[in-house]
């Protein structure tokens, strides 16, 4: 199971695009991944629900979505992941995906994160802007009511309501300690500027993605979540606080240094 194989990697575009693109950025995931000794996990949404503005690109929708997801499991071998928004939608993903995600704008929705537990799937829930680290305990106590043992949180920063995401590194120990589950740390959506961009769409800033994994890697969190492209100019979501595709091979590698360093004999 995805989160059972100690330090786990989570990565891919942020929405699924052409399977040309979504293979090519999941093996170029895998590569780096299986080079760096890190356990991968495809992430691509099929529906980006949450977006900025009404016009915003969303992605393929859920039928074909999935039979992308399908394909990219199907041909690279490595579990996948997705967004779900609606708790109706839980059971179809979940005859496709390895892990169920709740998203942070949801992460309080009773039905939605009962419904992901009651699949039986691993379930990663990303911790609310607004949200204090203690308090996702919550949210994993209402996807283990569902049946769920296999539960993550994501930390991806706290928003002020300035337009930033701050990052405290003590989040990793309080949620591990409060929820008692592994704790991930989303290395590019904690680098977004909420309304920043001039149409007052999410801006971003990539270049604090890799100092940012550095310090969480060495504040003991318990994998990363990363979304990559080859292009992030050209991708339709979240391009402002993606990591480029060739910069993940030498980031996981200065990762696994950092944990032999810090953390010897855990893997990698």
């Amino acid at each position: 199971m995805p989160f059972s194989d100690g330090f786990t990697l989570i990565s891919g575009p942020c929405v699924l695009e052409g399977q040309e693109l979504n293979l090519a950025v999941a093996r170029g995931v895998r590569d780096a991944a299986r080079e760096a000794g890190i356990p991968a996990v495809f992430k691509a949404s099929f529906d980006k629900a949450n977006r900025s503005r009404v016009q915003s690109h969303r992605g393929p929708g859920l039928d074909r979505g999935l039979e992308l997801l399908a394909a990219v499991r199907e041909e690279t071998g490595l579990p996948v992941l997705t967004d779900i928004h609606e708790a109706d939608q839980a059971e179809a993903v979940a005859d496709v995906a390895d892990v169920l995600q709740i998203p942070a704008f949801l992460c309080r929705q009773t039905s939605l994160l009962v419904a992901a537990g009651g699949t039986g799937r691993a379930v990663n829930v990303k911790k609310g802007q607004w949200m204090p680290p203690g308090s996702m305990a919550g949210a994993v106590e209402k996807v283990r009511a569902g049946g769920s043992t296999e539960v993550a949180v994501t930390e991806r920063g706290a928003s002020y309501g300035y337009g930033d995401l701050v990052v405290d590194m003590r989040n990793f120990g309080v949620i591990r300690e409060a929820a008692g589950v592994p704790v991930i740390f989303d290395g590019t959506h904690s680098v977004q500027r909420p309304g920043s961009a001039r149409d007052g769409s999410t801006g971003g800033a990539p270049q604090h993605i890799r100092p940012l994994v550095r310090a969480a890697v060495a504040a003991g969190c318990d994998g990363l979540f990363l979304e990559v492209h080859p292009d992030p100019a050209s991708a339709p979501s979240d391009g402002s606080n993606m990591l480029p595709l060739d910069e993940l091979r030498p980031l996981l590698h200065e990762v696994a240094a950092i944990r032999r360093a810090l953390f010897p004999g855990t893997a990698p």
